[in-house]
């Protein structure tokens, strides 16, 4: 349920009481990229019904006898559909389970320990350890997260004798460097999972998939949660199947799209912590890939990164998940608009519009998260003799109450589950290959730095036309700068990494960043008016509104020196694609 008294600001570090930013880019990478894009509905080897990886990891060593699976590292493809209890005995019956499931499947009871140490090091470090008892057998799985994918994960499994782990047989897979750290620490269990699962095996012609209804409980302590949630794994084929299978699952009711994992719920139920919301992962690309790999890797990184957001912007308690939720949506909307370059695509409209909608349902929450976690906590400390702040918040409080209702309406929506289900299967199934007209298909298989090499010459040169005479520029002018600035911070996080780790293209970066960070100062005192103009009218707060309207009025004739400055800063730095070679 969302909450209105969130605590964190636009720049969010960490807050009392609250999850703490994760710091991806520092973020030690503990597993490999286990799978390439390859050529789409190409069928994956099968090992004990898993589906694993034709790239070699990094980490991968001989593994002991006991390991059920080969010594490569499987990879399980997979996706969570979120549903009420009351409603899943509806999708039971759904009609693409009736036509195309092999039998009645089977039923299990699955009791299962997470263990971690009491410094949570697998957790930190993107892995996950538990053992599962289903009947008189016993798994211990070790699991790791990919980076790039929304739907894949690293797993590996190991018969044990006992509910209890056997740490040594997880040490050949994980990097040496947490060895020594694992060993010194043990590991203790941190929560319980009893799950009824009903598991059944449905063909289709681009897949098999294995759809598993689970119903049962997380419990951490004296503290737990209800789990009601249909499974779609990958067994074979294209991981297109799945959302395939998504979509007519859809049908029968509402359901909402998740990567989230049952360790990472039971970690936060144990912790508890609200769920955490990341900023996305730095996109990776090798200077030689084609235009259409690239599109790809764009649109995975989008929506890896929208679907990370949502529980915690559904969640409410953490600020950090409607921003970042918000972010996501506008990457998505500049990788949509980008795409417009190569020639026009049918479906980018259609995508774009939803993008759209749910980022305008989400606006009016973000914008009194800063204003009550930010704006007036900074004023009202700076302004100790002003009265009326705390009616002033009161009346605040009720706006970002309302505003939260109206996001969680949204996402509740069956429409934003549709939107997210059709986006993973278009961009699977690579659609826009469909839509690019015949004369225009050559692009895509173009090397994509000739590509970047125009885009970011235009978007740049429209960033500087915009701001020419900057001195002089009304706050209408420096807005239109601001976006362009954002088109192209965002097309420099799509690009950019195909100059690879250059000096010119980090101080190119971060001026760029500061330019935009500085410019959005003036866009927050804009909506902050907006916000005051707003307010149902508290007694004693017309004082307070005044201050803040005064104080931010002072403070823009502040910033011009730091803004200029900034944007001297930013024409000044030699772009990194100027003297870039093409490629053949």
């Amino acid at each position: 349920m969302l909450k209105s008294d969130a605590t964190a600001a636009r720049k969010t570090r960490s807050a009392p009481n609250r999850n703490p930013a994760p710091k991806d880019n520092k973020r030690t990478q503990v597993a490999a990229r286990f799978l390439r894009q390859g050529e789409e509905g190409a069928k994956p080897a099968k090992v004990e019904g898993a589906v694993i990886d034709q790239t070699p990891s990094q980490y991968a060593t001989p593994a002991p006898a006991q390991l059920v699976t080969a010594p490569r590292p499987a990879s399980e493809i997979e996706l969570k559909l979120v549903v009420d209890p009351e409603r899943m005995a509806h999708f039971h019956a759904a009609p693409v389970i009736a036509a195309h499931a092999r039998n009645k499947g089977s039923r299990k009871h699955l009791k299962s320990v997470y263990y971690d140490t009491p410094e949570r090091t697998l957790r930190r470090n993107g892995l996950s350890l538990r053992v599962r008892q289903s009947g008189a057998r016993f798994v211990q799985t070790l699991k790791t997260e990919v980076a790039d994918d929304p739907l894949r994960r690293g797993e590996w499994e190991a018969k044990v004798p006992s509910l209890a782990p056997d740490l040594a047989l997880a040490m050949p897979f994980l990097p040496e460097k947490l060895r020594g750290s694992l060993e010194a620490h043990p590991l203790e269990a941190v929560f319980t999972a009893d799950i009824h699962r009903h598991a059944r095996m449905i063909d289709l012609p681009t897949g098999t998939v294995e759809v598993a209804f689970d119903q049962g409980e997380l419990t951490a302590g004296d503290r737990s949660l209800p789990v009601s949630e249909i499974e779609l794994e990958l067994k074979s084929g294209s991981a297109s199947t799945i959302y395939e299978v998504a979509l007519l699952l859809a049908e029968q009711g509402a359901v909402k799209p998740s990567i989230r994992s049952k360790s990472a719920r039971g970690f936060d139920l144990a912790a508890d912590l609200a769920p955490g919301a990341r900023r996305p992962r730095k996109l990776r690309l090798d200077p030689s890939v084609t235009l259409d790999e690239a599109f790809a890797a764009i649109l995975r990184s989008c929506l890896l990164h929208l679907l990370q957001a949502r529980p915690a912007a559904e969640d409410g308690r953490n600020p950090e998940g409607v921003h970042q939720l918000r972010v996501s949506l506008r990457r998505l909307r500049s990788a949509l608009d980008l795409m417009r370059s190569v020639g026009a695509l049918n479906n980018l409209d259609a995508l774009r519009s939803e993008a759209k909608w749910l980022a305008r349902e989400l606006s009016a929450a973000r914008d009194w998260d800063v204003f009550r976690l930010e704006t007036l906590p900074t004023i009202a400390k700076a302004c100790p003799a002003v009265t009326g702040f705390d009616a002033l918040d009161r009346a605040a409080a009720r706006g970002q109450s309302e505003a939260y209702r109206r996001a969680q309406r949204a996402l509740d929506d069956r429409r934003c589950a549709l939107f997210l289900i059709g986006l993973g299967h278009w961009i699977q199934t690579r659609g826009w290959r469909d839509d690019v007209a015949a004369e225009d298909l050559g692009q895509l298989a173009e090397p994509a730095v000739n590509f970047a090499q125009r885009i970011l010459s235009e978007q740049h040169a429209k960033v500087l036309k915009r701001g020419r005479r900057f001195k002089s520029l009304t706050i209408d002018e420096l807005h239109r700068v601001r976006l362009a600035t954002k088109r192209l911070r965002y097309l420099g996080e799509f690009l950019l990494p195909l100059y690879e780790d250059r000096k010119s293209t980090r101080r190119f970066s971060r001026r760029l960043a500061d330019l935009q960070e500085e410019l959005g100062a003036f866009n927050d005192m804009a909506v902050t008016a907006s916000l005051l103009e707003r307010l149902d009218a508290e007694p004693g707060s017309a004082i307070a509104a005044a201050a803040i309207a005064g104080w931010q009025a002072r403070a823009s004739v502040g910033v011009q020196p730091v803004l200029r400055s900034t944007w001297r800063d930013f024409t000044g730095a030699r772009v990194p694609w100027a003297r870039q070679t093409q490629q053949d």
